[in-house]
């Protein structure tokens, strides 16, 4: 560049067309060289299948499926698990593919290679439209592409329906197990709580009620003796107080025998004649004394020791007073005398046995009575066990009917009507490669060349510092101009330009067609190999 020379458009258009082989030339030959290039990258084509996800036909409100991850969840999982290198390099052997690869490299990196071509995307159309995903996959060969995508589209229907219903078949083994072990459980402890209430029948809580019944039953049943026992009681005082005066009355009458007959032996006096003798002095001494008078205290003493060997003898055997009695008093006397002694030693018998049913009755009121006192006791331990008791069995229940729940769940995966993967866009082969893009690449390299020799061209006219015409004398040497005397070129001189310009243009139709052949030739290698 000229020193202190200000460019103007001009002057730029004349350099550009001063170093136009310059610009040209790199910008041909990256251009021609990008164009053939290009047609040496190998065609990569794509097929790709759409998957729809169809909900389960039977409601969930019927039944609940076991399988309750979202389909991103499932997608990633069952995508590690098809991508795996047993399944890449299964179908790497069906479809002999990588040829070239698997002899230079291992089968872990030709498979690590094989991943980055496989895409699965997952879309929704609309909000109430069901779900859907794409699986697709890129190779150079347009048939291997689409085979591999049709495989990769199968696997994920197959492995959807597989893990659905392992998964289905594992939760009802799961919940079936754990009902095996909650019925166990409450059996045991069912039979904890049938050993409790053997253990204490009468003390439970339950029967509280029917012991106070009980006891209010016994309590009645022991108020009706005791007035039984006080009648019956009653009934002999009665009885011994007419026997006395009956045997006052027979006593007197054997006094005035044995008086009359002193000769025979006296009879033996029984309790009962003289508990009545006593009786009559009694009432003799009450006509003369006052109830506090001793005599009368001790005689009254003397009646109570008569009384209970009078019914002592009344159980021992009968009174042996009837024969005297008998032969004293009238006959109607001694027969009704008879008829109260009788009745009397039934009355004690029928005491006796009062007495023994009383005790009876005092036992089983005193052990009824236990047996209430113990009911707190017992409603806290069957409280304790009965707490435990409601837990189990409510697991119990809920675990039966999630059982249930899983076991149609189960049913409904194996008969294939829960959720299904359904393609509904199979893998198409496909017409045009989606790589490389030509046009792009064939532009792309053109404007590198046209930087490049643009590049070139300012470079070179920067380190250029040769005046050309009379202002750049003047501007470089600050000196007039006298005279400007025009380049003289002969003719070998143009002839020798001309030729050289010949021969670049030759070399760029030659370098151009060479481009265009081998594009032409790589396209019909291409349609060939396609057409096979």
């Amino acid at each position: 560049m000229v020193p202190g020379k200000t460019y103007r458009p001009e002057d730029y258009v004349e350099i550009l067309w001063r170093r136009k082989w310059i610009g040209l030339i790199p910008f041909i030959a990256i251009a021609v060289g990008t164009v053939v290039v290009t047609q040496f990258i190998p065609n990569r084509y794509r097929s790709s299948a759409q998957v729809l996800v169809v909900p389960p036909q039977v409601p969930k409100n019927y039944v609940e499926p076991t399988v309750t991850s979202g389909l991103n969840e499932r997608l990633q999982s069952m995508t590690q698990q098809i991508l795996s290198r047993t399944r890449l390099e299964r179908i790497i052997s069906d479809f002999d593919l990588y040829p070239n690869e698997r002899k230079t490299q291992i089968m872990e990196d030709v498979i690590a290679e094989m991943r980055k071509y496989i895409s699965v995307q997952i879309g929704r159309a609309t909000r109430n439209d069901p779900s859907y995903f794409t699986v697709s996959f890129e190779s150079e060969n347009p048939r291997i592409a689409m085979q591999v995508t049709d495989r990769l589209a199968s696997s994920f229907i197959s492995e959807n329906l597989q893990d659905r219903t392992v998964q289905a078949d594992q939760t009802s083994q799961f919940l079936l197990a754990q009902l095996d072990d909650a019925r166990r459980r409450l059996a045991e402890h069912e039979k904890k709580l049938e050993d409790f209430r053997r253990a204490y029948a009468g003390q439970l809580p339950t029967e509280v009620q029917s012991n106070l019944s009980v006891m209010q039953s016994t309590q009645v049943q022991l108020q009706a003796l005791a007035e039984s026992i006080s009648h019956d009681q009653d009934r002999q005082l009665t009885l011994d107080k007419l026997i006395a005066d009956m045997l006052s009355i027979s006593a007197q009458a054997q006094a005035a025998a044995a008086a009359r007959d002193s000769q025979s032996a006296p009879a033996p006096v029984t309790a009962a004649e003289q508990l009545a003798q006593a009786r009559a002095a009694l009432k003799q001494m009450l006509l003369r004394l006052k109830p506090e008078h001793p005599d009368v205290v001790h005689a009254q003493r003397t009646i109570k020791e008569l009384e209970q060997k009078a019914d002592a003898e009344a159980l021992n055997g009968p009174v042996g007073v009837d024969a005297p009695t008998s032969l004293l008093l009238p006959e109607g006397d001694a027969k009704r005398l008879s008829d109260m002694q009788a009745e009397r030693e039934s009355l004690g018998r029928r005491i006796v046995v009062s007495r023994e049913q009383e005790a009876r009755l005092q036992a089983v009121l005193a052990n009824y009575q236990k047996r209430v006192e113990a009911a707190p006791t017992r409603e806290a331990q069957q409280i304790e066990l009965m707490r435990d008791y409601e837990t189990l069995q409510e697991t119990y229940k809920t675990l039966l009917a999630k059982s249930q729940e899983s076991n149609m769940a189960a049913n409904l995966e194996r008969r294939q009507i829960g959720e299904q993967f359904r393609v509904i866009e199979p893998a198409r082969l496909p017409e045009r490669p989606i790589s490389p893009d030509r046009l792009r690449l064939n532009g792309l390299g053109a404007l590198g060349g046209l930087c490049l020799g643009l590049a070139l061209i300012g470079l070179l006219e920067y380190r250029d510092t040769s005046v050309r015409t009379d202002d750049d004398v003047t501007l470089s040497l600050a000196l007039p101009v006298l005279a400007v005397i025009p380049v003289m070129i002969s003719e070998g001189d143009r002839v020798k330009r001309r030729r050289v310009r010949l021969m670049a243009t030759a070399a760029s139709l030659v370098v151009t067609m060479s481009a265009l052949a081998v594009a032409i030739w790589k396209s019909n290698i291409l349609l060939q190999w396609w057409g096979r």
